[in-house]
C-alpha cells in the first residue's frame, strides 16, 4: 500500500485516459437523457439542467487540468473524477453497479459516472467554460509549449516554498499531481522539499523535460491505479507498474539501494531516496 494517508486522486494522466476512451463512443451524437441516480456528489446537480441537456449533441470532449469538459451547444457538461471516480462506457442494458451516480443516455451506449466516495462532482455551465471560477485561474498545460523554460525560470525566482509543492500549485501549472511530481524530482534527483529559488537553470530545464516525458508515458499507459481508478473501458492503468519511489517508503532506491524515506509537505507524505536526491 502506498504510504500517502491521502488516498491519490486521479489526475491528469487519468483524466486524459478517460477523455480518449469515451471520445470515439459519444461525441457528434445526440444526447437522448441524462439521469440523476443520487443527487448528493460534491455539489447537487440540478434537475433543470437534466432537462436542458436532452437531445443537444456532444461536440467535443476536452480536458483542462483535472476537468472534463463535455462541450454542447449550449453550454459544458463539466465532470471532477474527486478521490474516487470514473466514466465508463456501458451497454444500455447493463446493471446499474453500486455507486453509480449519473448516466447519460446515448443511442448506442451509456457512460456511468460511478463515484464511492462522492468527493467529484458534475456542473452544467450555459457560458464560455473558459471563465468559469474553477478554470480561469488555472496555470499552464504542461504538455503545451506554454510550459517552458522562461516560464518556469520566472514563476520559481520569488518562491522559497518546497519545489514539490510549487510544480503542484495549479496556478504555476495544471495536472502535476502527487504521483507525478514525486516521480519526476526522483528522476531529476530533485530534493522535494529544496526551496523553489534554489533549483538552478540545468535542473530547470531537466525538470520541464522529465515533468512532460512522465505524463506522457502515463497517458500511453493508461494513467496510474493505486485504488479506485478504472478507464473508460473499465480497465485499470498500469503505469504503477514503472513507479520508483511514490508508495515504496521503506524499501530500497533501484538506482543506490539505499532506503527511501518519506517527509511530509504541505499535508501530503513525500517519499525520496535520501542518497539519489541529498538536500
Amino acid at each position: 500500500m502506498p504510504d500517502q494517508k491521502r488516498a491519490p486522486m486521479p489526475e491528469l494522466p487519468e483524466v486524459e485516459t478517460t477523455k480518449n476512451g469515451l471520445t470515439p463512443h459519444i461525441v457528434n451524437k445526440p444526447l437522448l437523457a441524462m439521469h440523476r441516480h443520487r443527487a448528493n456528489l460534491r455539489w447537487t446537480i440540478e434537475p433543470v439542467d437534466l432537462e436542458i441537456l436532452s437531445n443537444q449533441i456532444l461536440r467535443s470532449i476536452d480536458r483542462r487540468s483535472k476537468y472534463l469538459l463535455m462541450r454542447f451547444d449550449q453550454g459544458t457538461l463539466m465532470f471532477h473524477l474527486g478521490m474516487s471516480g470514473s466514466l465508463r462506457v456501458c451497454q444500455q442494458d447493463e446493471a446499474l453497479k453500486k455507486h453509480d451516480h449519473i448516466e447519460l443516455e446515448f443511442n448506442d451506449c451509456v457512460i456511468r459516472y460511478n463515484d464511492p466516495r462522492r468527493f467529484g462532482f458534475c456542473l452544467w455551465y450555459e457560458h464560455d467554460d473558459t471563465q468559469h471560477p474553477l478554470l480561469n485561474t488555472l496555470g499552464p498545460e504542461p504538455l503545451t509549449k506554454f510550459f517552458n523554460k522562461q516560464y518556469l525560470s520566472k514563476a520559481l525566482l520569488k518562491r522559497s516554498a518546497p519545489i514539490k509543492n510549487v510544480i503542484m500549485d495549479s496556478k504555476v501549472v495544471v495536472g502535476v499531481g502527487n504521483i507525478y511530481a514525486t516521480e519526476s524530482l526522483y528522476l531529476c534527483g530533485i530534493h522535494p522539499a529544496t526551496p523553489a529559488n534554489q533549483i538552478s537553470d540545468e535542473q530547470i530545464q531537466q525538470l520541464l523535460k522529465t515533468i512532460k516525458q512522465i505524463l506522457k508515458k502515463a497517458i500511453k499507459q493508461g494513467g496510474t491505479t493505486l485504488k479506485d481508478f478504472i478507464n473508460a473501458d473499465g480497465k485499470p492503468g498500469y503505469f504503477q507498474q514503472t513507479l520508483n519511489v511514490y508508495g515504496k517508503k521503506g524499501k530500497p532506491c533501484q538506482k543506490c539501494n539505499d532506503i527511501i524515506k518519506s517527509i511530509q509537505l504541505g499535508g501530503r507524505a513525500s517519499s525520496f531516496c535520501p542518497s539519489c536526491q541529498a538536500l
